[in-house]
C-alpha cells in the first residue's frame, strides 16, 4: 500500500463514519428533549469519542503520510485538504460546540454544531472523492 492508496482507505472510512453523524446520529441528537438533553449529550459523547478518535487518528496519519512521500499530486493534495477542513472545524467549532452543550442545550448551539457537522461532510466528501479520482485515474 502507499500513501494514496492508505489516504483512499481512510478517507473512505472516515466518509462513511460523517454521512452516519450527519444522517443519523446528530438528527436523533437533535430530536431529544430538553428533559432528557444531558443524559443524552453525555452519553452520546462518550459513544462518539471511541469513534471519533480512531478514525482522526488513520485520516492524519494518511495525510501525513501523502505529505512526506510525495510526489505532490493535485487530487491527493485536494484530499488533504477536504480532510484538513474536517478535521479543523472539528476542532475549532464541533467540540467546543458540544462542550457548550453539556452545560445546557441552545437552539443556536445546536444550530451552530449542525452547520460545523455540514462542513465536516463537505471535507469528507473532497477527501473520499478526490482520492477515489487519484486511485481510478
Amino acid at each position: 500500500m502507499n500513501a494514496g492508496e492508505a489516504l483512499l482507505v481512510a478517507g473512505m472510512l472516515h466518509l462513511g463514519f460523517q454521512a452516519t453523524v450527519t444522517g443519523v446520529v446528530y438528527p436523533a441528537l437533535s430530536d431529544v428533549g430538553d428533559d432528557d438533553w444531558a443524559r443524552a449529550h453525555d452519553a452520546h459523547s462518550r459513544r462518539i469519542t471511541r469513534l471519533v478518535a480512531p478514525v482522526y487518528l488513520l485520516l492524519a496519519g494518511a495525510c501525513l503520510w501523502v505529505l512526506v512521500a510525495g510526489p505532490y499530486d493535485a487530487l491527493l493534495l485536494a484530499a488533504v485538504s477536504g480532510a484538513v477542513l474536517s478535521g479543523v472545524t472539528t476542532m475549532a467549532v464541533a467540540a467546543p460546540t458540544h462542550g457548550r452543550l453539556g452545560r445546557g442545550r441552545t437552539s443556536s448551539a445546536v444550530r451552530r454544531l449542525l452547520a460545523a457537522d455540514a462542513v465536516r461532510l463537505v471535507g469528507a466528501l473532497v477527501c473520499a472523492g478526490c482520492s477515489l479520482l487519484w486511485f481510478v485515474g
